[in-house]
């Protein structure tokens, strides 16, 4: 090619053309020297592009997972306290908030027309009274007449019926006594439980009765606390499979611990008491009732928490959760060969995470290596030089996470 432009030129111009022919050729010729030693070169260089990541064998672990389930609080008791007799309310003796013992008087009613009643009522004895008396001096009289053959005895037999009906009607006169007073009684309203006072729906002078809708207030006895919350079918049946029997299982259930509305740990520990009979229909879920003590009183009916329940795993296959990365709904980890090849391997997790790690359930095995950082910037395939990451050192805060059972 040179010799052929040489020849060109010599024929179209002198030797200074030739020349500058050669200034001009001189830079394609170094441009093409220097590359062919970058190609000579690129073994090395690709080998230097080899980036290094941190690397972590698989282990097994036991941890305690913190399964949690929204609750709803209710006081061991929640009375309604409504009027058994129809009244206007005279006095309200406590307040909304207020702590009252059982048999403590909450509200009276108006009872002049029930005191009438009972003044009536005695009235009537007295005169029931007087006619028993009566009646039985007639008996008297006859047997004496009989006896001496001077009335017949069926005087004396109709004497003692008319005693039976007045005696009767005594004790008629007695029960309608105890019954007025009973009523007067029920003006009095007394606490059947010890407990908390709920709202007063009514005040002095309301016309209140047994139907009237809304009840006076309501006493709630928080010395102990339900909690309700549900469990799914597919949770309850791992947690009845768990043990011989369900009994068994709940007597094992103690130190459930309890969340407050603000995120705080309520500082007593209850138990599961019940599990419902039956799975509702609707929801798909098991009820259960868990307690817990409230000796000051700081939780009060209606409120809503969240009921923790611990989990005991052992040899749980733990990832860090950075270690892994989702396509398309489907999680993955890098899993790396002893070459520094990576291979995506698909694994599935349990819903309930251990602080920044997930629990594997298939996809990855113990002795696996798998990359735990970057790995959104690598591709199947590609070469890494691991860099071997201490497996107590990827979970030396794990047991600050979890709570043991």
């Amino acid at each position: 090619m040179i010799t052929l432009i040489n020849n060109i030129f010599y024929r179209l111009n002198p030797k200074r053309l030739k020349l500058i022919v050669y200034v001009l050729l001189l830079p394609c010729i170094l441009i093409s020297l220097c590359s062919c030693r970058s190609d000579e070169a690129s073994p090395d260089k690709d080998k230097k592009a080899i980036k290094t990541y941190a690397v972590m064998t698989v282990e097994p672990q036991s941890v305690t997972l913190n399964i949690q389930y929204p609750a709803s609080l209710q006081g061991k008791q929640n009375v309604e306290i409504r009027p058994r007799v129809e009244g206007y309310v005279e006095k309200i003796l406590i307040d909304e908030g207020a702590s009252v013992k059982k048999g403590q008087l909450l509200f009276r009613l108006d009872g002049a027309q029930y005191e009438q009643n009972v003044r009536s009522a005695e009235a009537d004895i007295k005169m029931a009274t007087a006619e028993v008396n009566a009646a039985q001096m007639q008996v008297n009289k006859n047997k004496n007449l009989v006896e001496k053959n001077i009335v017949s005895p069926y005087e004396l037999q109709s004497a003692e019926y008319t005693l039976q009906s007045r005696q009767a009607a005594l004790a008629q006169a007695k029960a309608k006594l105890l019954n007025t007073k009973t009523d007067l009684n029920y003006t009095y309203i007394k606490s059947p439980v010890s407990g908390v006072v709920g709202n007063l729906t009514y005040r002095i002078g309301s016309l209140v009765t047994g139907s009237s809708v809304q009840p006076l207030t309501t006493v709630s006895d928080i010395s102990s606390i339900y909690a309700y919350f549900a469990m799914n079918e597919k949770d309850f049946l791992a947690f009845v499979k768990s043990s011989n029997s369900l009994q068994q299982k709940l007597n094992q259930m103690t130190g459930i611990t309890l969340l407050l509305a603000d995120g705080t740990e309520y500082s007593y520990k209850g138990k599961i008491e019940t599990v419902s009979g039956i799975i509702n229909s609707a929801t798909g879920s098991a009820n259960f009732r868990a307690i817990f003590p409230n000796p000051q009183n700081l939780i009060r009916s209606g409120s809503s928490a969240t009921i923790v329940i611990p989990q005991n795993l052992k040899d749980a296959i733990l990832v860090p959760q950075k270690a892994t990365y989702e396509i398309q709904g489907k999680r993955f980890v890098y899993v790396v060969n002893k070459d520094g090849k990576l291979k995506a391997s698909e694994i599935t997790v349990m819903p309930v995470t251990v602080g920044q790690f997930f629990v594997v359930t298939s996809g990855v095995t113990p002795g696996n290596n798998i990359v735990i950082e970057g790995v959104n910037m690598l591709k199947e395939k590609s070469l890494i030089k691991p860099k071997f990451v201490a497996a107590n050192q990827v979970f030396k805060d794990l047991n600050k996470l979890v709570s043991p059972f």
